[in-house]
């Protein structure tokens, strides 16, 4: 080998590819291996990159494809770059949509003034996380009442197809821009490219794009590209929090899709499955992820990820070690969304281990105990209310109804986000507004009152007194 002459770069570190199955990729490096999560390009103009994975002895790696396989052979040069795969950072990728690779997707030249940073970093040390857990409130009465979010914490959104999973999600970005000058970082694993494109279109009719992030591994994409989307997405997180001392709400969906391409992977390196066909390492690599999404003295990343449970059962290997990351989980009910009560929340299902006595107070944890307690009183009645009806009930029962009602109606909420096609102006309701119309609720201050006037409302305040005549009827 011919050495350069002096104050030249020396040639890159080339190989050769000696196998090709499917998205894995042999190479053997004679001279240099290349370390494990290194990025390697091949291809013509180089336009076809592959993530080192294995080092099989001591010239050949085993490489993940990132892009698309098409027209690999045998023999053809691969170049060593000397770095993993990176992703921009800087104030000017606000408002930009991206792929895995850093690259803008929504058609506009590439940001300037970025520095380059690897997309695998460790999670933040514990001396430097924050002890204190604080409330992240939303605005929504729903979750800030029942199921409160921490800050730095990890909420798991669960529901179908068509239920609001991202208009709920809308509304906590206008929200975070709002009330907590914070970024928003909206990562899209395994999204349909169409889902992508109507949210870009959403957040910029609502906007709240000049203080958002978009990054999206498509559905199309192979599976080393939805497996890296996340990373890419909290190392920009991650330099919002530290560089800039910003809150950032981190939004995933779907997480499920992440853990399905790591499952991909693992079988296509010939790795023995696990209980269910799933990847041996699952737990340590969602872990991986989900450790990075941290509180720390310089700010938090709150993240809320949309969970996928399969063929609903959370006994699943995926719901389960994703569960055990979470502080709160906020469960939608199609049932709730096709009575019109919007956000629907089933506020009987979701949870938050942030509601104790010792973090959100006395009056929160027993008001929330109350108000959970006399929607479920409802629930187990209406059996009895749908065969013999309302008038067979007793007295006490008939109260503990009307409340309930009152409650359900006074927890839905007008969004920012839908008022163009709700015709109705959006709020946003401080934590204080939504424990006192519960409280007075469940005191009886309003059993005069119509359901329907506290229906789609803000504070209770706005509540309209009924006419004598509509409060006889």
């Amino acid at each position: 080998m011919n050495l350069p002459p002096n104050g030249t770069i020396p040639p890159p570190n080339t190989g050769n590819i000696i196998a090709v199955h499917g998205s894995i990729v042999d190479i053997c490096f004679p001279h240099t291996l290349p370390p494990i999560r290194t990025l390697l390009r091949t291809g013509d103009n180089q336009h076809i990159a592959l993530e080192v994975l294995t080092q099989l002895d001591e010239q050949k790696v085993r490489a993940i494809a990132l892009t698309p396989t098409q027209g690999l052979a045998r023999g053809m040069a691969v170049e060593d770059t000397g770095a993993p795969l990176q992703v921009p950072v800087g104030d000017s990728i606000l408002s930009r949509m991206f792929d895995v690779f850093g690259k803008p997707i929504d058609q506009l030249p590439p940001p300037e003034n970025v520095e380059w940073r690897s997309v695998h970093r460790t999670p933040p040390p514990i001396s430097s996380r924050s002890t204190q857990s604080e409330i992240f409130t939303t605005g929504i009465k729903v979750i800030d009442v029942l199921v409160p979010l921490e800050r730095g914490g990890k909420a798991g959104l669960f529901g179908g197809a068509g239920v609001g999973k991202t208009v709920l999600l809308t509304e906590m970005i206008h929200n975070m821009v709002g009330h907590h000058n914070g970024v928003s970082l909206f990562c899209g694993i395994g999204e349909r490219c169409r889902e992508g494109e109507e949210l870009y279109r959403d957040m910029k009719s609502a906007g709240v794009l000049p203080n958002m992030v978009m990054l999206f591994g498509q559905m199309n994409e192979l599976p080393g590209s939805r497996f890296r989307i996340g990373h890419a997405a909290l190392t920009m997180a991650e330099y919002f929090r530290d560089d800039k001392h910003r809150d950032v709400l981190l939004l995933i969906d779907n997480i499920f899709r992440f853990i399905q391409a790591g499952a991909e992977i693992s079988g296509l390196m010939g790795q023995m499955p696990s209980r269910l066909g799933y990847q041996p390492t699952l737990g340590t690599e969602l872990a991986q992820l989900e450790e990075r999404i941290a509180n720390t003295d310089a700010g938090a990343i709150t993240s809320i990820q949309a969970v996928y449970v399969p063929a609903d059962d959370f006994t699943d290997p995926a719901a389960v070690h994703t569960f055990s990351h979470l502080s709160a989980s906020i469960v939608l009910s199609r049932k709730r969304a096709s009575e019109g009560l919007y956000p629907a929340v089933d506020p009987l299902q979701s949870a938050s281990k942030m509601l104790t006595p010792g973090i959100v107070g006395e009056r929160h944890y027993h008001l929330a105990q109350a108000v959970r307690s006399t929607l479920a009183q409802y629930e187990d009645l209406k059996d009895i209310i749908a065969m013999l009806g309302l008038e067979q009930l007793s007295q006490d029962d008939r109260n503990a109804v009307f409340r309930a009602r009152r409650l359900e109606r006074f927890l839905t909420q007008p969004f920012y986000t839908t008022g163009q096609f709700s015709g109705m102006e959006g709020k946003s309701v401080s934590l204080e507004d939504a424990l006192s119309g519960c409280e007075r609720i469940l005191n009886d201050e309003f059993k005069d009152y119509p359901e329907s006037a506290l229906y789609m409302i803000g504070a209770i305040s706005e509540a309209k007194k009924p006419e004598p005549e509509a409060a006889d009827a």
